[in-house]
């Protein structure tokens, strides 16, 4: 069982998830940010890695990444900074990045790490099915990790029961067929995707995100799924606040 399964054992609705950018915005604050987010309740924490060309990322979250890159931040040293805090943090944490950085880095030396990190769960958005079911079903499985799928408004039914199939920790409902960002008020065909998705009764646990910023579309998010992943807000939040005014941006979310 990995640490998202142990998770929703626990809890199973209304889950805050939030995504930030490793190494912003200054190198040594990675291991800062869990913390605090830690500290204030977040349920789980996607860590973002930073990469030139992420293509499901709006400006916000590339910004941060170009920001991050720029202060020096590679995989070493992410995989380094998760390594102090492995025996304090208790939050799961889960990697979000792009295929080309774990071939670049080497597959077995990139899910090494991860498991030295006592990391269970990766998000690559741009890894093909097929190769997921040829390769890195088993790579993964092998070093029990377990990969998160994403899925979108134009999303097949008989992709999203594959997917539903391959789960191990949730799925990742796109709220909308573009990039991350923070786009407002949830709208009347958002939920009408989400009603669809629900009502397909998977398996697999929901959690919604792109465009989920605020107490408001948090809470209309979770009406459809277990919790929902905000980033592109946090993020901007990030850069205008600091780190040690983090606490401002969740308490008025899960209060």
């Amino acid at each position: 069982m990995n640490s998202i399964q142990e998770l929703f054992q626990k809890k199973d609705k209304d889950l805050l998830s939030i995504y930030f950018t490793s190494g912003y915005p200054k190198l040594e604050d990675t291991t800062k940010v869990i913390s605090s987010l830690e500290k204030n309740g977040v349920d789980f924490i996607e860590v973002g890695l930073p990469y030139s060309d992420p293509i499901a990322d709006g400006p916000t979250i590339q910004e941060s990444s170009q920001i991050a890159l720029e202060n020096g931040i590679n995989l070493d040293i992410i995989f380094e900074q998760l390594s102090t805090i492995k025996e304090t943090n208790t939050t799961p944490l889960v990697l979000m990045g792009y295929l080309n950085q774990l071939l670049k880095y080497g597959e077995d030396k990139f899910c090494k790490a991860c498991v030295a990190c006592g990391i269970d769960t990766v998000i690559i958005p741009d890894l093909p099915m097929v190769e997921f079911e040829n390769h890195y079903r088993a790579l993964f499985d092998s070093y029990g990790i377990t990969n998160v799928f994403l899925i979108t408004p134009h999303t097949s039914e008989e992709r999203i029961r594959k997917i539903d199939s391959f789960t191990k920790a949730f799925i990742y409902v796109v709220a909308s067929a573009s990039i991350t960002g923070a786009k407002g008020e949830i709208s009347n065909q958002q939920i009408a995707y989400f009603e669809r998705i629900k009502g397909m009764n998977l398996e697999s646990k929901l959690i919604i995100g792109f465009g989920i910023s605020d107490k408001q579309t948090f809470n209309t998010a979770c009406k459809y799924a277990n919790g929902a992943i905000i980033g592109s807000a946090f993020i901007k939040y990030l850069g205008s606040n600091g780190v040690d005014k983090i606490n401002n941006f969740i308490k008025p979310i899960i209060s």
